[in-house]
């Protein structure tokens, strides 16, 4: 029988459809292998190709812009918005506005065209952590912007427009309408217990074990209570902190062990299919005129965390119309396909 769930952070509803459960053999949306590197501007070589490199971790005694690098961050050819100038708010009516101030920045994960990150080795993947953190602690740093977003997009399904590994950040000069919400929760259930509903999340999935993935002594992933979409996937910090930027290099390489363990599970069990992830941390915690105590009980009542989201089924009428969606595997049955990966 349908069973409609509720999702203790968000408040969001699902409905999880589980007379149309399937096997994971039975979606069917693997990315295509694309190994045609000559047109790419992305890879190592074509340094000319992308607006000048703002980060990048490089091999001993190699110029800015030129081959020999391992990680490198751009601004985006075409970014959503742009960073030069001051931002404008304004309303006519009901309808408020701002100038597009903010920041979109390609993080290129690999100089190698065809290597996926599930594939990278684990100092590989700490140094694309790395650079997330720099990134972020430099734009925030900006006071006219509100919140930085990191996010990856993997195989065109998943929106991605190249297919070299790269993933992409974009800072807006307001916080986001799901990570606003996210934030309300968290802060209402602290006011209410005094704890974090992000902890005591992670503490009853690790007491039930039904949705647990993968754990180290530092990071936890499984599959939400609630998943919105079949083998969705978060992964928490198990120490209590709201940004991402303030994680200690052991759980940098910690996380990339984790990040490379679950990603190859996906990639096993649903044979190469596209996906999302995102990173939620906490606003700029800059004070800024109008906002002195912004979210100021962030330290304690938000936890970063990272949900990943394969796209193995489509978002239609319905969920659109609703808000609602219909997810055909039950998070229990998915954890227990990837822990047998």
């Amino acid at each position: 029988m349908p069973e409609l769930r509720k999702c203790p952070i968000t408040e969001r509803w699902i409905i999880l459809a589980t007379e149309r459960s399937k096997r994971p053999g039975d979606f069917s949306a693997s990315t295509p292998d694309d190994t045609d590197s000559s047109k790419c501007p992305l890879c190592e070589g074509k340094e000319d190709g992308t607006p000048p490199e703002v980060l990048a971790w490089r091999k001993p005694n190699t110029l800015p812009n030129t081959p020999g690098w391992d990680v490198r961050v751009v601004p985006n050819k075409f970014p959503a918005l742009i960073s030069n100038g001051e931002v404008n708010r304004s309303g006519v009516g009901l309808f408020d506005m701002m100038t597009g101030i903010g920041a979109h920045e390609v993080i290129i994960e690999s100089p190698s065209h065809n290597t996926l990150l599930a594939d990278m080795e684990i100092p590989q993947i700490e140094k694309v952590l790395w650079a997330y953190k720099q990134r972020i602690t430099t734009l925030e740093a900006d006071p006219r912007f509100r919140y930085v977003l990191v996010f990856k997009n993997q195989g065109i399904p998943a929106g991605a427009s190249l297919t070299h590994p790269h993933s992409q950040l974009i800072a807006t000069p307001i916080t986001p309408r799901y990570v606003k919400l996210e934030l309300q929760n968290s802060c209402t259930y602290y006011r209410e217990k005094e704890r974090c509903i992000f902890c005591d999340l992670m503490r009853q999935e690790l007491s039930a074990g039904d949705r647990l993935v993968y754990e180290n002594d530092f990071f936890v992933a499984f599959t939400p209570f609630a998943s919105r979409f079949p083998f969705e996937l978060w992964i928490l910090p198990r120490r209590h902190h709201a940004h991402f930027r303030e994680a200690t290099d052991e759980e940098h390489k910690q996380l990339a062990l984790c990040l490379k363990d679950v990603l190859s599970r996906l990639k096993k069990v649903l044979k190469n299919s596209p996906y999302n992830y995102v990173l939620h941390t906490a606003p700029n915690p800059v004070p800024r005129a109008g906002k002195p105590s912004y979210w100021g009980t962030l330290a304690y009542d938000f936890h970063w965390h990272i949900e990943i989201i394969p796209r193995l089924t489509k978002v239609a009428g319905f969920e659109w119309g609703s808000g609602l969606y219909i997810n055909p595997m039950p998070p229990e049955q998915a954890a227990k396909y990837l822990r047998e990966a």
